[in-house]
């Protein structure tokens, strides 16, 4: 196709200058008539070196370059057989009874030759059903168009006293059909190499030069004013058609002309209703009257058909517009799907240019399960549009499922690192109707020579675990050897199946004791993992692989029967005055397991556990919120089962917790018991120090509370919180966690001293 560029008007102009010409000359009539037929060959020289001048100049599409090259040929054929009826008109006479072979050969075949380059112009269509349709519609548009021309032009022009002869009548016919079939060609182009109006045009100026037949019917004079004016002007069509595929990049894509087929009709109507000037009788006029108003009929009923038809395609491309709308972008966030984002990252990786962002919601599932579900999806509505926004104008911003997104750069404009600060400080606001403040963690991977699709987005979710475990807000771009970490990670959790499946975990025990006297009144049951090469490993090693995997949900289960199980024991065996409660700790995930309560149920059932006895602690957090927590923790209480929760003083919302679920039992957190004893009594460090202790011990005797004081390790830290109220601690200074065994000997020492009442301190 045709470069867009510079396109110079002079030709167009020039031969403009060569109409107006012979305009002044036919209305002054300077000389003598022959000079009438200079015009002509001279307008034909100029359009000539316009089309020589494309060639040369313009780079064309192969379609394109072909049919302009006929097209050269054929002006300068028809040119010269009118250079050849000029020197005819001064060598003879101005008024030539007939056209010279000399004319006749050279213009004609030029016309033949332009109707076979408009002929293979390309229509745009590649379907065989198509063509045939387009055939057959062309072929009515031709019999129409050639019916009323034959009607009202050719015809006329054979009967009348003033004819050209037959060699003109030659030429004429040949100008008419290359005028109907430049018309008819134009209609059906869809779009292509060669420009549609450059054709139009080409179009126009066959059916001026066949405009000459109608001056047959002035004799000389228009004979004189065809010359001058009327054939020079389809030389200005013929430039014009130069000018607008020079400045065109090609033909844009369009529906076919529906309407020419009716238009036909039209014609072959008019043609038939002009019969009726003549001698018919009436009958043979009803019938004429009658086709023409039957066909008329036709032509109305399938103009309101294709318009059926319209508005039917119409409606078939908003569904196939909206069907690929929804299969390349994600029906809950309207951002682009993992399909659309691979394709796009495809061809990015192609032209060598592509860095992904994996960007994956902090805590999502905390939100999704104590919020619920449409909570949930409305936080990541809110979260797809502020990633959006942020990422504009340098990435597409992709949902690849459930919190995780994806960022795609394919410039060098901006690095990775800025779109990821980007992402993570437009969330660190609260976004969504509930005004829920979410953070992300983003993994960066650019891509390098040899590195796949695949393997670059596998980089990136290497990535964005790092993140993930330098904590909340974070992001990190993978390097080599960063895999190492999070196959480890991955392999933890293979580990963790199989060790369940081995019976590879163990429970200890750390007793929980009165202040005052040292007496045990109830045990944690805390896991270990006793690996066959590694030894013992601690919860703190385990348990994050076992929250991501799901596995924590299998594992509480085993906690909480062995725990049951082996309290269900010690009370058999040394009376129920030996142990108030066991409290395993339970997971948020187990809560919001639908079998949770009848797990319960059923252990306490299997082992004879009296449910008083069963204390579940809980970790204080905002995820304890929600309708579903709400709803288990409220069955357990109903079941008689104490709830306590844990690390008191912590989170964010610890008083409205309180309010939110029947707790029996607040557990302080560590962290204030630390430090406590080392400051003088009545100082003001002393006192700022205790007073969190002491405004929890109260709130919780307000509330008719127990509390517990948890990290006890030493003797003067459990003196000063028994002075603060606090009746029950647990920690190292009392015991360590031990395995069973140990456990059932501490409970027996501590049950041999209050039998002689002693002090088990």
């Amino acid at each position: 196709m045709a470069i867009k560029q510079h396109a110079p008007l002079r030709y167009v102009l020039a031969v403009t200058a060569v109409l107006v010409t012979g305009a002044l000359w036919f209305l002054t009539r300077i000389g003598p008539d022959a000079v009438a037929y200079l015009f002509m060959p001279i307008g034909g020289a100029a359009g000539v070196w316009s089309v020589v001048a494309l060639l040369r100049r313009a780079r064309l599409d192969p379609a394109a370059r072909r049919f302009w090259r006929l097209l050269l040929i054929a002006l300068a054929l028809f040119s010269a057989g009118y250079a050849w009826l000029a020197v005819d008109a001064f060598r003879i006479s101005p008024v030539l009874p007939s056209v010279a072979l000399g004319t006749l050969v050279p213009a004609g075949l030029g016309l033949l030759l332009a109707m076979w380059a408009v002929g293979r112009v390309p229509l745009g269509i590649t379907g065989q059903a198509d063509r045939r349709k387009q055939l057959i519609d062309r072929a009515i548009a031709f019999v129409g168009g050639g019916a009323l021309m034959w009607s009202f032009g050719l015809a006329p022009l054979i009967t009348t006293q003033h004819s050209f002869g037959d060699q003109a009548l030659v030429l004429i016919g040949l100008t008419f059909l290359l005028g109907l079939g430049g018309i008819v060609k134009v209609s059906y182009i869809n779009g292509g190499p060669v420009d549609r109006v450059a054709l139009r045009l080409i179009a126009g100026a066959a059916s001026v030069a066949a405009g000459v037949s109608v001056l047959a019917f002035y004799g000389d004079e228009g004979a004189l004013l065809a010359q001058s004016v009327v054939m020079p002007a389809a030389f200005v069509f013929s430039t014009g058609a130069v000018y607008m595929q020079w400045k065109s990049a090609g033909s844009r894509p369009r529906r076919a002309n529906v309407w020419l087929p009716y238009l036909s009709v039209l014609a072959i109507d008019l043609a038939m209703l002009s019969v009726l000037r003549g001698d018919m009788s009436w009958p043979d006029q009803i019938v004429i009257v009658a086709v023409v108003v039957l066909t008329a009929l036709i032509a109305v009923r399938q103009l309101m058909a294709t318009r059926e038809n319209r508005m039917l395609m119409r409606d078939k491309r908003i569904t196939e517009d909206r069907l690929r709308h929804e299969v390349t972008h994600d029906g809950l966030t309207g951002l682009a799907n993992r399909g659309l984002f691979r394709e796009r990252l495809a061809e990015a990786i192609a032209s060598g240019q592509a860095t992904v962002l994996l960007v994956d919601l902090d805590d999502f599932k905390t939100v999704n399960d104590s919020l619920g579900h449409d909570v949930g999806d409305e936080l990541l509505i809110a979260v797809a549009g502020v990633l959006n926004a942020a990422a504009r104008p340098d990435g597409l911003v992709a949902r690849l499922g459930g919190d995780e997104f994806a960022v795609l750069l394919t410039g060098d404009e901006v690095t990775g690192e800025t779109v990821a600060d980007r992402l993570i400080d437009a969330l660190s606001e609260p976004v969504g109707p509930h005004r829920l403040l979410t953070h992300c963690s983003v993994g960066i991977a650019g891509h390098a020579p040899g590195v796949g699709l695949d393997e670059l987005l596998r980089h990136a979710d290497i990535a964005m675990y790092a993140a993930k475990q330098r904590g909340k807000a974070n992001r990190v771009r993978y390097h080599d050897g960063m895999e190492q970490p999070v196959l480890a990670h991955a392999r933890l959790g293979g580990e963790l199946r199989q060790a369940l499946d081995d019976g590879e975990f163990r429970l200890y025990y750390q007793p929980i004791v009165e202040l005052c006297s040292g007496r045990i009144v109830g045990v944690e049951p805390l896991i270990r993992w006793e690996h066959p090469t590694r030894g013992l490993v601690t919860p703190g090693e385990f348990l994050p692989a076992a929250e991501a995997t799901g596995l924590i949900v299998p594992m509480g289960r085993f906690v909480l029967r062995e725990a049951c199980r082996q309290a269900a024991r010690w009370l058999a065996e040394f009376g129920p005055e030996s142990m108030q409660k066991i409290g395993p700790n339970v997971s948020v995930r187990q809560l919001h397991d639908p079998d949770f309560i009848d797990d319960v149920r059923t252990i306490l059932a299997e082992t004879s556990l009296p449910a008083d006895r069963l204390v579940l602690e809980l970790t204080e957090s905002t995820s304890l919120r929600g309708t579903q927590v709400s709803r288990t923790l409220h069955q357990l209480h109903a079941m008689g089962v104490r709830l306590a929760l844990d690390d008191f003083g912590t989170g964010e919302s610890s008083l409205s917790l309180l309010r939110s679920f029947p707790a029996s039992i607040i557990k302080l957190d560590r962290s204030f018991v630390e430090g406590i004893e080392l400051d003088e009594p009545g100082t003001s460090a002393a006192d700022a120090r205790q007073a969190v202790a002491h405004a929890v011990v109260q709130l919780a005797g307000a509330l008719g509370l127990v509390t517990v004081a948890e990290g006890i390790e030493s003797q003067e830290q459990a003196d000063l919180l028994l002075r603060l109220g606090y009746s029950l601690g647990q920690g190292y200074h009392m015991a360590r966690p031990m395995p069973s065994e140990r456990m059932t000997e501490l409970f027996a020492a501590n049950q041999a001293l209050v039998a002689v009442g002693g002090d088990a301190r």
